[in-house]
């Protein structure tokens, strides 16, 4: 899409939050011709990975450019570009300088980084005017996820979280059941995953960086230390809390996401958690979060329950279960799902059990669906303003955790209301130059 092009956003659309079909609005203008063979100029801020999968999701349209801060990364992103798109993507290492020196020749921009500067890049993104999907959790902090939420949609630009499960049909189909009232009312769910980012005792001594890392861009908006090879990068940031939330922050988006949608979740209204004593640097091996949600319309006051690591449970409600998924429990019965699966109970109960009708339609693609935002303003299903709820509710989990505290949550001021010390969880110092700011 050329300049001119970007300037033909003229018509604006609402699309309807329509829960029954998990649909979200996108929030941002139509193009006037919206043209779905016209393709975009796409920024892509991480190679690797995550990254590199997002990459591949996009690459239906034009990338244009690439940014890593480890350039064995990129050169290798940068060549298969070239072979498969047959142009050579400008690169970066800064994406500041990206967005800022560059931002005129691409009109959307993907973020597959570590946590800490998912908020700085997105937010520099949005203020530019571009599109942005962004990997889970849209954010390091609580305060952040608002932010960003809140930019997106007086920007009007096109958004997508990268729970890219939440495109299969198994969790439409589990979504359906549960608001058929196929178990009845839910007023408990559980959640649960089997792994653990969690970590006991720091090991390696500091060293000099490799050659082909700038370990300054990497630390980013995060407090100067001193580079030690295998405790960071390229894999271990997330047991740390200046660079990652632990099992919760890596896994919560995708696994807390199914209920969120089913029981229409967004604020809870009290949260504490537990697992061993809290470390001012590392994330826990295991970690048990209680929340606790109003009425929602119909739907009644509803507690979940988070599990990870070596917290997670053997069996839930009498049910043995998995190393990870979901289980709701309703007043008529109960339902296990993971990614591609679910199972009702009592077994003899729902023997031969007949699914409603289906409401949401298959997705064309979690990309796909940021794509075509991009283009025409139709929803997205993981928007910034459903994403943002979600992730602020998920993070909220470790400021419970981290302050040692039960909370009581004011979701409207952003705040704990009964223990104030709790709230400086709720954000984070930055580095000067890599603020985030509405």
């Amino acid at each position: 899409m050329t300049k001119t092009t970007r300037r033909q956003f003229v018509q604006q659309t609402t699309a309807a939050a329509a829960l029954a079909t998990g649909l979200h609005a996108a929030g941002r203008p139509a193009l006037a011709s919206s043209n779905p063979l016209e393709k975009l100029n796409i920024a892509c801020i991480g190679t690797a990975n995550r990254a590199a999968a997002d990459i591949e999701g996009v690459m239906t349209d034009n990338i244009v450019a690439i940014c890593d801060v480890d350039s064995v990364y990129m050169e290798r992103s940068k060549k298969m570009l070239t072979e498969k798109l047959g142009q050579e993507p400008k690169t970066f290492a800064d994406y500041r300088e990206m967005i800022d020196s560059f931002g005129d020749k691409f009109d959307a921009v993907t973020v597959g980084t570590t946590d800490h500067h998912h908020a700085p890049a997105t937010m520099r993104a949005i203020k530019a005017g571009k599109h942005v999907y962004c990997e889970k959790p849209l954010t390091h902090t609580v305060t952040e996820a608002r932010m960003i939420a809140e930019a997106a949609a007086k920007a009007g630009v096109a958004t997508q979280l990268g729970t890219q499960i939440h495109a299969g049909n198994n969790y439409r189909r589990v979504v359906e059941i549960v608001q058929s009232g196929a178990i009845g009312d839910v007023t408990d769910v559980h959640v649960w995953v089997g792994k653990g980012w969690g970590i006991t005792k720091l090991t390696g001594e500091p060293s000099p960086p490799p050659a082909n890392l700038n370990w300054d861009l990497w630390l980013g908006p995060a407090p100067e230390r001193p580079f030690v090879a295998g405790r960071y990068h390229p894999a271990q940031w997330r047991r740390f809390w200046d660079f990652g939330q632990g099992t919760l922050g890596d896994m919560a988006c995708h696994y807390m996401d199914l209920p969120f949608w089913a029981l229409k979740l967004r604020h809870p209204v009290a949260c504490e958690a537990e697992g061993e004593t809290p470390h001012e640097e590392m994330a826990p091996t295991g970690l048990i979060v209680r929340y606790k949600y109003p009425a929602r319309g119909d739907m009644p006051a509803c507690n979940l329950t988070w599990y990870d690591g070596n917290k997670i449970p053997k069996s839930v409600d009498g049910q043995r279960v998995r190393a990870n998924g979901v289980m709701f429990i309703g007043t008529k019965g109960k339902l296990f799902a993971d990614y591609g699966s679910y199972r009702l109970f009592p077994a003899d109960q729902f023997s031969g059990f007949e699914p409603p009708p289906k409401t949401i339609p298959d997705s064309i693609g979690h990309h796909a669906e940021w794509i075509k935002a991009c283009k025409d303003g139709s929803p997205t299903t993981c928007n910034f303003d459903y994403s943002g709820a979600l992730t602020e509710a998920v993070l909220l989990g470790n400021v419970a955790y981290r302050s040692g505290k039960s909370l009581q949550w004011d979701a409207a001021a952003l705040k704990v209301t009964n223990d104030a010390s709790a709230n400086q969880y709720l954000t984070k110092e930055y580095r000067s130059g890599w603020e985030v700011e509405a």
